[in-house]
């Protein structure tokens, strides 16, 4: 199988100190991480028409204020395989207040797995306590120390 390059639109969305994300697990190492939420970018479709598709797809959500941010190179590896990503990374805030409630988890879709989106202080992501990937992100997020 030929490796390829995967093109990824994501959305970082702050509030009082928050980021939202989902959270999940590397299957081979069993390390959670966080991320932002969002996901490919079919063929024909604009990054920003990709990131408000995903968000409708996986919280049932509508994206408002988009700003594109920055283009991201995300080489790991997950379930001991290497990965490679480019990711258009976009800031936005939600059309629906409801989203903003800090303590709620809202259920996240995406394909089979049904798991929960969540809101993780930036500062247990800066002290290293809780891993947002990829790392490269950190330095726009609004309490960076960077």
């Amino acid at each position: 199988m030929a490796k390829k390059i995967r093109a990824i639109s994501l959305g970082l969305i702050e509030h009082k100190g928050h980021v939202f994300v989902s959270k999940s697990a590397d299957p081979k190492t069993q390390e959670t991480f966080y991320r932002f939420l969002g996901g490919g970018i079919d063929f024909g479709e604009t990054s920003e028409a990709a990131l408000m598709r995903e968000f409708g797809e996986e919280v049932q959500a509508e994206l408002t204020q988009v700003e594109y941010v920055t283009c991201l190179d995300n080489i790991f590896e997950y379930n001991g395989k290497p990965k490679h990503e480019l990711i258009q990374l976009f800031r936005a805030q939600f059309a629906d207040e409801r989203f903003y409630q800090l303590e709620a988890g809202f259920r996240f879709v995406e394909g089979d797995r049904v798991d929960q989106a969540i809101w993780i202080p930036i500062s247990k992501v800066l002290s290293g306590e809780l891993r947002l990937v990829p790392q490269s992100c950190w330095q726009y997020l609004t309490a960076s120390i960077f």
